[in-house]
C-alpha cells in the first residue's frame, strides 16, 4: 500500500472516530457507569437522535438511583418528551422517599403534567401550610353582625392532587361554614364567649372533601362586632311601610279629588240641562197661546201667583229667584 493509500485510510478512520464521538456521548456513558447507574450506549445514541437533553436525563437518573429510587430511565425520557419537568419530579420523589411518603413515579409525573407543582405539594405534605381567610361577615339571630377571620392549617393530599380543588375552594367552604355557624347562634355574645365553637362546628363538616388538601385545624384569629343588622332592617322596613302608607294616602286623596271633579262636572251638566229646559218654557207658552190652550187671563193669573210667591219668599228671607224658579 502506497503513501496515498495510508493517507486515505487515516482520513477514513479519523472521520469514523469523529463521527463516533459526535454521535456517542462517551462521557455521559462513563459518568453513569462509574456512578452505579449504567446506561447503554445504544440508549444514549437513541436519546441524541431524538434530540433529548442527555446530560439532564442522565444526571436525574443518577441522582434518583443514588437516593434509592426504583426509577427507569425510559420513564424519564417519556416525561421529558411530554414537556414535563424531569428535575422537579426527581426532587419531589426524593423528598417523598426521605419523608416516608408513598409517591409513585407515574403519579408524580402525572401531577407535574397536570400543571401542579409536585415538589411544592410534597413540601406542603411534609410541612403543613396555613391559609388565612379574608374578613368574613356573619349575622347572628339577634341581628348583630360579626366579622370573623380564620386561619386554616392544611396538608397536601397527594392522592387527590390530580383533579382536586385548590385553596380557593377551601377558603370558600370555611367562609360558608362560619356564616352558617354564626347564623345558627341565638346571640352574638355566645360566639364572643366561645369562639372555638365556630372552629369545632366547621371542622366537623368535612370541608376538605374533593380537594387537594387535608384540613388539620381551623383557628379563629380575630372576631369584631359589626353593625346591628336587625335594627337596620327594622328601620328600613318601617321606612318602607311609611312610604307605602303615604303612597296609599296620596292615592286616596287623588281619588277624592277626581270624585269631586266628577261631581262638579255632573252638577254643571245638570245646571246646563235646567237652563236649557227653562229656555223651552217661553216657547211652550207661545205655542199654548197660538193653539188656544192658554188665555191672556190665565197668563195674568200665573204672573200674580209668581209675584205673590216672590213677595212671601222675600218676607221669609229666602231667595226670591229660587222661589220663583220653584214656583215655575
Amino acid at each position: 500500500m502506497g503513501v496515498g493509500g495510508w493517507i486515505a485510510l487515516i482520513v477514513v478512520l479519523s472521520f469514523f472516530i469523529i463521527a463516533f464521538f459526535a454521535l456517542v456521548p462517551v462521557s455521559m456513558w462513563f459518568r453513569a457507569l462509574v456512578s452505579g447507574a449504567p446506561v447503554s450506549m445504544g440508549r444514549l445514541v437513541g436519546m441524541r437522535l431524538r434530540k433529548i437533553r442527555i446530560a439532564m436525563i442522565v444526571d436525574a437518573y443518577i441522582t434518583g438511583k443514588k437516593a434509592g429510587l426504583d426509577i427507569n430511565i425510559t420513564e424519564l425520557e417519556t416525561h421529558y418528551m411530554a414537556k414535563g419537568d424531569v428535575i422537579k419530579v426527581i426532587n419531589a420523589l426524593i423528598s417523598a422517599h426521605s419523608a416516608n411518603i408513598e409517591l409513585k413515579t407515574r403519579t408524580a409525573m402525572a401531577i407535574d403534567l397536570a400543571g401542579r407543582d409536585v415538589l411544592n405539594a410534597v413540601k406542603v405534605s411534609v410541612n403543613p401550610k396555613v391559609i388565612e381567610t379574608p374578613l368574613i361577615a356573619a349575622v347572628a339571630k339577634d341581628g348583630i353582625e360579626l366579622r370573623v377571620k380564620a386561619r386554616v392549617t392544611v396538608r397536601a393530599n397527594l392522592a387527590r392532587l390530580i383533579g382536586g380543588a385548590g385553596e380557593e375552594t377551601i377558603i370558600a367552604r370555611v367562609g360558608e361554614g362560619i356564616v352558617t355557624t354564626v347564623g345558627s347562634v341565638a346571640s352574638h355574645k355566645d360566639v364572643l364567649e366561645n369562639p372555638d365553637r365556630i372552629s369545632k362546628t366547621v371542622l366537623e363538616k368535612g370541608l376538605d372533601a374533593g380537594t387537594a388538601f387535608e384540613i388539620l385545624s381551623i383557628d379563629i384569629a380575630d372576631i369584631d362586632v359589626g353593625r346591628n343588622i336587625g335594627a337596620q332592617l327594622q328601620m328600613d322596613q318601617a321606612e318602607a311601610d311609611k312610604r307605602i302608607a303615604e303612597a296609599k294616602a296620596e292615592e286616596r286623596r287623588a281619588m277624592a279629588v277626581a270624585s269631586e271633579q266628577e261631581m262638579k262636572a255632573r252638577t254643571q251638566e245638570m245646571r246646563a240641562a235646567v237652563v236649557a229646559a227653562e229656555a223651552e218654557v217661553p216657547k211652550a207658552m207661545a205655542d199654548a197661546f197660538r193653539s188656544g190652550r192658554l188665555g191672556v187671563m190665565d197668563y195674568y193669573n200665573m204672573q200674580n201667583i209668581q209675584a205673590d210667591t216672590a213677595m212671601r219668599s222675600a218676607i221669609s228671607g229666602s231667595d226670591p229667584k229660587m222661589s220663583g224658579k220653584t214656583t215655575k
